[in-house]
């Protein structure tokens, strides 16, 4: 017996993250300069970083020799969300405060419930714990939130809900979900993971932050790296009740936020021209790709997010289609392990690089 045989099974059962391509990793495969490549994959800010966050980052760097310190994002968090400085735990990337979720309520003999089509990380998180996954088949590729409720368990311990949705971007309104915490047990914990919050109208938004006070049950998980364009800096963060915050500061790991990204998200928030550049952009790259389909005839998941999936014709797999993508120098993100083997995911970009993909789209698509 080897030391891998030895290893848990609910460790060894697990399916890697599979990211997008790097540009790099594809320019050394098909033979083209990285300069050339457009990637469309991971639902990046095609604007990149604010100027704001991006001197910010370039002032931190004077100080790296120090252990980072999140006491001046975490206060500003606090007043931006008006809640308790104690109700926030920072992470790096919000996977990270989904892994400590998992942490902190999971374990042998517990399960956690999720929807059909949802990230990919909260059965990776669910299982890393020791718990068993309850996947509900999807509703239009989306939550179907009363079977959600109907597949609580004794052993349930833990939901996971993204709002919007990821691969697909299938939005919730919010007095349905908030009518759907309040059907949830009290002692099972809800993640309602909103990474994409920002690129919602105005008028579906929600500020879901202050329902902690009516639902101790409730995390609300954010992320800066898609609207605020950190991605690469990795930060996050989650609000809950404080005694749930305590929890997750016990097991998660010290000065798991780097100085620079500390540094970048602080600033970040002050950015709201930026912040507002972006959803506009978002919202005109959306249209474009949106027209560009309808031209094509390919159908395709109406999306609240930075990104829309979309359907390859019939005669075509989605895996033959982001091959041939690729060999043109378009990245976008195939979908089968999501259980969507005839999709593909495509992020909003700049309007030259939406442009570029429609073109090699039509290209990829020819028989």
């Amino acid at each position: 017996m080897e030391l891998i045989d030895l290893v848990a099974d609910h460790i060894r059962s697990i399916s890697p993250y599979v990211p997008g391509k790097p540009i790099t990793q594809v320019a050394r495969e098909v033979g083209l300069d990285p300069t050339s490549i457009v990637k469309l994959a991971s639902n990046e800010n095609p604007l990149g970083m604010s100027v704001l966050a991006r001197q910010a980052v370039q002032r931190a760097i004077e100080g790296l020799e120090r252990y980072p310190d999140q006491y001046e994002l975490v206060v500003k968090l606090s007043a931006y969300l008006g809640v308790a400085s104690s109700q926030i735990v920072l992470g790096n990337g919000s996977n990270d405060v989904l892994d400590l979720a998992a942490r902190v309520f999971l374990g042998p003999g517990t399960n956690a419930v999720y929807a059909q089509h949802a990230f990919a990380v909260y059965s990776i998180a669910t299982l890393s714990a020791g718990g068993t996954c309850e996947e509900v088949p999807a509703r239009d590729f989306g939550h179907d939130l009363q079977a959600m409720r109907a597949a609580i368990s004794v052993d349930t311990r833990l939901i996971w809900l993204a709002n919007p949705n990821n691969p697909t971007g299938t939005f919730i309104s919010y007095p349905q979900i908030r009518d759907f915490i309040a059907s949830v047990p009290a002692d099972v914990a809800v993640v309602l993971d909103e990474a994409y919050n920002e690129y919602l109208a105005p008028e579906d938004r929600a500020d879901t932050a202050s329902w902690v006070a009516e639902f101790p049950n409730l995390i609300v998980t954010r992320s800066f790296s898609k609207v605020y364009g950190l991605a690469g800096l990795r930060i996050g963060y989650a609000v809950a009740s404080e005694a749930v915050a305590d929890l997750f500061n016990r097991v998660r790991q010290p000065f798991n936020v780097n100085s620079l990204a500390l540094a970048a998200a602080t600033a970040a928030l002050d950015d709201h021209a930026f912040v507002a550049e972006t959803y506009q952009l978002n919202r005109q790259g959306m249209k474009q790709l949106i027209e560009g389909f309808t031209a094509l005839g390919i159908g395709y998941i109406p999306s609240q997010g930075n990104f829309v999936s979309f359907a390859v014709p019939p005669e075509f797999t989605g895996a033959e289609v982001n091959a041939r993508l690729l060999k043109q120098g378009v990245i976008v993100r195939p979908i089968g392990g999501y259980g969507l083997p005839n999709h593909l995911r495509v992020t909003v970009g700049l309007a030259q690089e939406n442009e570029r993909f429609l073109q090699a789209l039509a290209g990829a698509l020819k028989v």
